[in-house]
């Protein structure tokens, strides 16, 4: 997770700042994390499957192009993960309808553009 938000905060330009929903899963909040200072982690209450946005987009790939099939092996497998993550990935109305949560609109709405050096 510290690879992963490092790369991440390098990845932002220099007046921008990103706010990540978690989860629980255990790896999210390590107290030896240092969270980069142009990335806000925002965790989700225990047992609140349906306030991730990640939970529908993950049902709706189920449901539209994994389910009810039978795969032959491995590569089968990571054929059909990669044909449906680039549908979606290729599709941001429908993944905004996804996962643009009512909570998620009103952080948008309130947030001020993040400058360099600012508090």
């Amino acid at each position: 997770m510290q690879i992963f938000l490092d790369r991440f905060a390098e990845t932002l330009a220099e007046d921008e700042h990103a706010v990540m929903v978690l989860d629980g899963a255990g790896w999210h909040g390590a107290k030896a994390l240092a969270v980069p200072p142009n990335v806000t982690l925002v965790p989700l209450p225990p047992y609140s499957p349906q306030l991730n946005p990640m939970e529908r987009l993950w049902l709706y790939l189920r449901e539209r192009f994994l389910s009810l099939r039978v795969l032959e092996g491995y590569d089968a497998i990571v054929d059909a993960c990669s044909i449906a993550w680039n549908a979606i990935a290729d599709d941001a109305e429908r993944i905004r309808s996804l996962c643009l949560y009512p909570y998620i609109q009103k952080v948008i709405g309130r947030a001020r553009r993040y400058k360099a050096g600012t508090a």
